[in-house]
């Protein structure tokens, strides 16, 4: 078993480490924080988002293999310049703050590991994330985040390390348990934010370039493309399967450990690891602990890169983690502003999970009219041709987007009031 996983990483690609990439550690932070406040009342929406979340990331991903442009480059040529630049700008100041919280994490998580400064940890991980997008070309970089990607399983040994009550995570798993409470609709809204996220947008379709790129940066004729596009489906549903699976097992850690204990309150992805090492012993510490670091190794050049291609491609700039950083010196920039610019936030007073509260705005206020244009995009002939995308992808990305708009709408409402 264990010799074909080399073989499995090979056939699967961005649709897999985007899916992995949504679980970092701020994402750890809000499944736990959604189990502890309100045990396995929750787990329903990993499942509800989950269709939703396979179609726009399968229609970013189809725009970029089959327009050999990422989103942000397919936008400008078809959305107002200012209205592009102002959505490119918050998604920069939203990917910011979840780098600054994800290195956040990692420092902290490393501290309660190793011992040493959690300040001192921040300053190593940002630096070491800079450089692995800047001196490690794409071919390699992104064997290194496949490889990543199987820490994740840190989280689905934890929960078989803790007591877990099957049956009640099975009914409420099935049988919505619904609350009028407005504490119990935004951890809705935040849980939505988290796993439909614009940066995995931009992220998967650049990644497609790449792959692309790496094969001659040519297209092929139409059969080479619908290979190409099944693979890019299954690799997507692999990916998004895995990242909810996930997910679900963060939430179930959470109600079993947490909720049961009566802590309901947790800060940060490393507290919880805290919290759980005399709830439910050593292994599981070491365990979350371990993931918190791993996940964050993974997720923050994401995170970064995506903010950097989207620049990029707004401004017509050279673009590309393959290409050497001479050959483009602006995305490099970019990458290393948002990634240094993050970890520099952990030295301020400010609050990170206030921070990440108003992130998860912005990602939503951005994600609608992105996703709203990436639909308008993928479904148009004179854009993608002979491959624009089907009739149920069109529907559930749509869908995708009025589920989105109605949390943008939530949260707003909570903001007014």
């Amino acid at each position: 078993m264990i010799h074909r996983i080399p073989s499995f990483l090979r056939h699967v690609g961005p649709g897999v480490v985007t899916g992995a990439a949504d679980d970092d550690p701020s994402g750890i932070a809000t499944y736990t924080q959604a189990g502890a406040q309100f045990g396995t009342g929750l787990l329903w929406t990993v499942f509800l988002s989950l269709p939703f979340m396979i179609a726009i990331q399968m229609v970013s991903a189809r725009i970029g293999r089959v327009t050999g442009k990422g989103v942000a480059a397919n936008l400008r040529e078809h959305m107002p310049r200012g209205l592009l630049i102002a959505l490119i700008g918050l998604l920069v100041v939203a990917n910011t703050i979840n780098i600054a919280a994800d290195i956040g994490a990692m420092g902290e998580a490393l501290q309660l590991v190793a011992g040493g400064g959690q300040h001192f940890h921040s300053i190593v991980f940002g630096v070491v994330t800079v450089l692995l997008q800047v001196f490690v070309p794409y071919r390699r970089l992104a064997q290194i985040l496949k490889w990543l990607t199987l820490t994740l399983f840190a989280y689905v040994a934890t929960v078989f390390a803790v007591k877990v009550p099957w049956a009640q995570v099975l009914h409420d798993l099935l049988v919505p348990q619904l609350q009028w409470s407005s504490a119990y609709w935004m951890m809705i809204v935040a849980l939505l934010g988290t796993t439909i996220s614009p940066y995995l947008f931009f992220w998967q379709a650049a990644q497609e370039v790449e792959e692309l790129r790496q094969h001659g940066g040519h297209r092929g004729g139409d059969a080479e493309v619908w290979r190409a596009l099944r693979r890019v489906k299954f690799d997507t549903w692999v990916g998004m399967i895995f990242s909810n699976l996930i997910a679900f097992f963060v939430m179930v850690v959470g109600s079993a450990v947490l909720y049961t204990a009566g802590i309901h309150e947790v800060s940060s992805a490393a507290q919880a690891a805290e919290a759980l090492r005399p709830l439910a012993g050593d292994f599981a510490f070491w365990l979350f602990a371990g993931g918190i670091i791993a996940t964050g190794l993974l997720a923050v050049p994401v995170l970064a890169s995506s903010a950097a291609y989207a620049v990029a491609e707004a401004f017509g700039w050279q673009e590309g983690l393959e290409r050497h950083w001479r050959e483009a010196k602006k995305f490099y920039a970019i990458i290393g502003i948002a990634t240094l610019a993050g970890t520099a936030l952990d030295f301020t007073p400010v609050d990170p999970m206030k921070a990440l509260y108003w992130s998860a705005v912005i990602n939503g206020v951005v994600a609608v009219p992105i996703m709203a244009a990436m639909m308008l995009l993928v479904s148009r002939e004179r854009v993608m041709g002979a491959f624009v995308a089907s009739r149920r992808t069109r529907w559930l990305g749509w869908g995708g987007t009025a589920l989105m708009g109605f949390a943008v709408a939530m949260m707003l409402r909570d903001i007014v009031a």
